[in-house]
């Protein structure tokens, strides 16, 4: 039986400060792309480097905090994790050199996942039962306004000042998150400390179980195509037909918003239509979303954007939740694990269609896009059965 959050809601606005926060850093490059190509005199796929290199370190890292958590306990682990955070979110906007802030941009990628991997094993010891799916889905649509914020602020931030200062907007931003967490933020409820090894062993055994592996495999597929299709899409708008600014590019980035709302919902609606269904359901509307992009009139492609974001949250505000209620222990290793996994997807999905974009342009974004889609729909499928 899990107690209920003390101190009112301050805690759970805690939590969701910090998320907000956090993932504002992992995005705050990939609506200014283009300026840091030609800041650097660099391709997109090297311009994208600064989001993929934060993607792959918490996909290196993230199987490492889940553990520490499970064995130091989860609010010390998430305080820190955010203090820290901040050091080289402020030291990215004094970088001379684009090598020097992708180094940068790993440093908060090993850092990111203090919070990211951490957070749902906090809310399933604070919830329980049918509880979770809510708290859950209000967690995911706080990353959900991150991501909103890092892209639509970091865009509007520099279209009317300089790459550099989104970075110091930010820096404040994640520092403060971290002060809210040390004073608001509830300890978990106690259940005995264990050690790191027997943490890491019980993480380990997870890859053992054929649905949770399914349910990794889905976090890393649905990220690998959402991020693919953002990431590259202020080259597909600021190039013809479209000729989008830097500034518009980053209002587009508004229809994100679309998944709050949706992260809020599926939550709610997990509990009557199951989990399972709301995912394939999920990957379904993502694929459609993404071939409408196709459809070279800006209207049909900021609709198609609206409905992708949909199909996305359908999918990862429904996934953590499973994972977390498929782990019979060690849940905090579970959480790490598809985080892990949720953002091996996201390094190759902000990497790989950058090529496909190099060779065959917006259509091979979209297809590369579409397959990671379609092996999400079969891990839900045949693994997660």
């Amino acid at each position: 039986m899990t107690a209920p959050a003390p101190h009112g809601g301050r805690g759970l606005f805690a939590l969701f400060f910090a998320t907000v926060a956090v993932f504002s850093d992992l995005y705050v490059t990939q609506p200014i792309l283009p300026l840091l190509s030609r800041e650097f005199g660099v391709p997109a796929p090297t311009a994208a480097l600064t989001v993929s290199v934060v993607v792959f370190m918490i996909a290196l890292v993230s199987s490492a905090w889940g553990p520490l958590a499970d064995a130091f306990g989860r609010k010390p682990v998430m305080v820190w994790s955010c203090a820290l955070l901040a050091l080289p979110t402020f030291l990215c906007a004094f970088a001379p050199n684009l090598p020097l802030l992708i180094l940068l941009r790993g440093a908060q990628g090993l850092l990111l996942p203090g919070v990211t991997a951490v957070a749902v094993a906090y809310l399933g010891d604070q919830f329980g039962g049918a509880r979770l799916g809510p708290a859950v889905g209000g967690w995911v649509a706080a990353s959900v306004m991150g991501g909103l914020t890092g892209r639509v602020g970091s865009g509007w931030i520099a279209s009317h000042s300089s790459w550099r200062t989104p970075f110091l907007v930010f820096g404040v931003f994640t520092l403060a998150a971290a002060f809210g967490m040390a004073l608001f933020l509830p300890a978990s409820v106690p259940k005995g400390r264990v050690s790191v090894g027997l943490a890491y062993r019980e993480m380990l055994g997870h890859l053992r179980n054929r649905r949770l592996v399914g349910g990794f495999l889905i976090g890393g597929s649905v990220f690998f195509g959402f991020i693919g299709i953002f990431t590259y899409l202020p080259y597909y708008l600021t190039a013809a037909p479209f000729g989008l600014s830097t500034g518009s590019v980053s209002a587009v980035y508004l229809v994100y918003g679309a998944g709050v709302l949706t992260s809020i919902v599926v939550g709610n609606l997990s509990g009557r239509f199951g989990r399972r269904s709301l995912m394939a359901t999920g990957f379904l509307i993502a694929a459609g979303a993404a071939a409408l992009s196709l459809v070279p009139l800006l209207p049909v492609v900021i609709l198609s954007l609206v409905v992708l974001c949909v199909g996305m949250f359908f999918v990862q505000g429904t996934a953590p939740a499973f994972v977390n209620a498929t782990a019979r222990e060690a849940k905090g290793g579970a959480g790490a694990l598809y985080t892990t996994f949720y953002y091996v997807g996201a390094t190759f999905g902000s990497v790989l269609p950058g090529y496909a974009w190099q060779y065959f342009g917006w259509p091979g974004v979209v297809a590369a896009c579409i397959l990671a889609f379609g092996l999400g729909l079969l891990a839900d499928l045949v693994l997660c059965a």
